[in-house]
């Protein structure tokens, strides 16, 4: 029932901010789950108290989350819905708690997720091969 209600709060945001497909909302929600996990179990001490991460942590956990999720298409993916930025992943934050799907505390501010990281730096460098190495061939040893 409560994916339902998600998926209806999510469509009534698209209608409003078509910037970002329903996907990314998901994704988002996803990553969200994914970062207080990581965070409680890097953090037991944090066991017990309200599931809020910061702006921070949790661009760091949707970084890592997507990269697990989709690994060098990452990038690609996050594109094609929208999502460009950091700042991107805050205005579907900041989106979500305008319609009470999450809460925020007095101190979060939209500014928490600027820019973070790059997204060529966090998605793709992670790709690549580490330096220009030449692969010698046997007619290059001569």
């Amino acid at each position: 029932m409560q994916d339902l209600e998600f998926a209806e709060i999510v469509g009534l945001i698209c209608k409003e901010d078509t910037r970002f497909d329903r996907k990314a909302y998901e994704f988002v929600r996803q990553g969200l789950d994914h970062t207080v996990k990581e965070v409680k179990r890097k953090q037991p001490e944090r066991t017990g108290k309200a599931q809020h991460v910061t702006g921070a942590e949790l661009l760091n956990g949707i970084r890592h989350y997507a990269l697990d999720q989709y690994g060098p298409l990452a990038k690609t993916v996050l594109n094609k819905w929208g999502v460009r930025r950091c700042s991107d992943f805050g205005d579907i934050v900041f989106n979500l708690i305008e319609y009470n799907v999450f809460s925020k505390t007095e101190s979060d501010r939209r500014e928490d997720f600027a820019e973070i990281y790059d997204f060529e730096e966090a998605f793709v460098k992670p790709y690549q091969p580490a330096g220009n190495r030449r692969v010698r061939r046997p007619a290059d040893q001569a």
